[in-house]
């Protein structure tokens, strides 16, 4: 409560004394970002940047503290499972790094980029994989012009969430079937199975599903992709081909996280095979 009133007065102390206020309010969202009060620094910060001449001097710094808070709040909501906000602060975020643009060397422009990354797991974790198609496309479009910065210029996290006591990261590969780094056994997608700690942390790689390219012949399929369970530390598990879970080149999201869901729950197709038991 005292935290609360407190932004409100300084609020109030923004439109009253000007330039001075914000300054000595620029200093107290320091205070309280350095506190780890992050929901209070957004809200303080937010009002200051909407008051804020974008010719002040002191304009690049709000912006600097405010996308520092942003990112903070969305990779916290994010790794929380609580998508609906993270997709917020990732929103909050995209703009700010905007705004910045015309201030800050090209490697603060280049965070946008991963924040398109962000948007797309947070839209996938939300259910709504429809709405992260626009910052995939982005991601794509990136890659094509070689505009990606290094750690996502191959492949880019775009699903996380829980199950159970287990950590579920899916990560996609930028090349299409007949592209020249997709040939050979291709992996499209690729999701990483963790044990965790008490925190809720990753532990250790169980096993990984991959959407691997198919040697399918039959056009009129069109299949180009089959998942392939392959273990890692996991003990008596199931791995090998599982042919009942097949896509084709354009992959329906939604029936893959389904479809890596119902693995998680060891329901394997009758027509499965390939497979052996790790013990």
């Amino acid at each position: 409560m005292k935290s609360q009133l407190f932004i409100v007065l300084l609020a109030i102390t923004v439109n009253t004394y000007g330039q001075t206020s914000l300054i000595r309010i620029y200093n107290a969202s320091e205070i309280l970002l350095e506190a780890n009060k992050l929901t209070d620094t957004w809200r303080l910060l937010k009002d200051v940047e909407s008051t804020c001449d974008k010719t002040d001097t002191l304009y690049p710094y709000i912006v600097w503290n405010s996308l520092s808070t942003t990112t903070r709040l969305e990779l916290y909501y994010r790794l929380k499972a609580k998508f609906d906000s993270s997709f917020y602060f990732g929103q909050q975020s995209l703009q700010l790094i905007e705004k910045g643009a015309p201030y800050f060397k090209e490697t603060f422009v280049n965070r946008k980029y991963w924040m398109y990354k962000n948007l797309v797991v947070s839209s996938f974790g939300a259910g709504k994989p429809e709405q992260a198609k626009k910052y995939q496309h982005l991601l794509y479009k990136a890659y094509k012009n070689k505009k990606l910065p290094e750690g996502m210029d191959q492949y880019y996290n775009f699903t996380y969430f829980k199950w159970k006591d287990k950590n579920v990261w899916g990560y996609e590969w930028y090349p299409e079937p007949g592209d020249p780094d997709a040939k050979g056994r291709y992996s499209k997608i690729i999701y990483y199975v963790y044990s965790t700690n008490e925190d809720g942390s990753d532990k250790e790689q169980l096993y990984r599903l991959h959407v691997q390219r198919s040697h399918n012949n039959d056009n009129a399929l069109k299949l180009n992709y089959v998942l392939i369970k392959q273990l890692e530390n996991a003990q008596n598990e199931v791995s090998g081909t599982l042919y009942g879970y097949t896509y084709n080149r354009k992959i329906n999201y939604a029936k893959l996280q389904a479809d890596v869901k119902a693995v998680l729950m060891e329901n394997y197709y009758p027509d499965t095979q390939a497979v052996v038991i790790k013990r």
